[in-house]
């Protein structure tokens, strides 16, 4: 993590590009959370400055937590940076599930953007951004924008998982963040369900109203 990224960096290449066909304000876009049986989805976008010395960013899911929160920290101190976040909660993914939920996130943490003309989005095309858009798979890896995008969102979500752990004691949201890990799905047959659990994930939704037991065949 030494050193910084400057405008010729492999990993502004696209920035570059988009800046080529002259766009300006070029955003990276991620999410995070989509897979979780408990807790919000949380989108990113992060435009930077064009010509400032930028943190060593890298997808976020190849850093370890310390790494993260030190890079988010530096990210928040580029000047001029702009960041907005979008935060969908358990109700809304339920009732429109969550490719749509993560898409809604995605729009808008960059309706939060005071100036942004052209967005980097990692993975698939998302539908009805409000920008011309480009989608980069595994562009947590080939963008900066993108990266920092997913530290950000990365680092805001696993912060409010923390306080749901000591709102809801006992599922361990703060280590597994809401995924479907053995102690996760343990505590959900032992706890019950809470607010924060997505009811229409399968392994929720099993607690909730469990399938009838296969006779036994003799």
């Amino acid at each position: 993590m030494d050193g910084f990224l400057t405008e010729t960096d492999e990993l502004l290449r696209l920035e570059r590009e988009c800046r080529a066909e002259g766009f300006c304000f070029v955003a990276g876009v991620d999410e995070v959370g989509r897979g979780p049986l408990a807790g919000p989805v949380v989108a990113a976008a992060v435009v930077f400055p064009r010509g400032a010395a930028l943190p060593p960013v890298n997808d976020s899911k190849q850093l370890t937590e310390l790494e993260r929160e030190t890079l988010r920290d530096a990210i928040y101190a580029v000047p001029g940076i702009q960041i907005g976040i979008g935060e969908i909660d358990v109700e809304t993914i339920d009732r429109m599930n969550i490719l749509n939920a993560t898409h809604l996130a995605m729009r808008r943490a960059v309706e939060q953007l005071k100036q942004a003309d052209f967005i980097l989005v990692d993975g698939r095309p998302v539908k009805g951004l409000p920008l011309p858009s480009r989608a980069i798979v595994k562009g947590d890896a080939k963008s900066a924008s993108i990266a920092a995008a997913s530290i950000v969102a990365k680092v805001y979500r696993d912060r409010l998982m923390v306080k749901l752990d000591a709102e809801y004691p006992g599922y361990g949201f703060a280590s597994h963040k809401g995924y479907g890990t053995a102690m996760h799905l343990e505590a959900l047959k032992r706890l019950g369900v809470t607010p924060v659990h997505r009811r229409s994930f399968r392994p929720v939704r099993e607690i909730i109203d469990p399938p009838p037991e296969q006779p036994t065949l003799f």
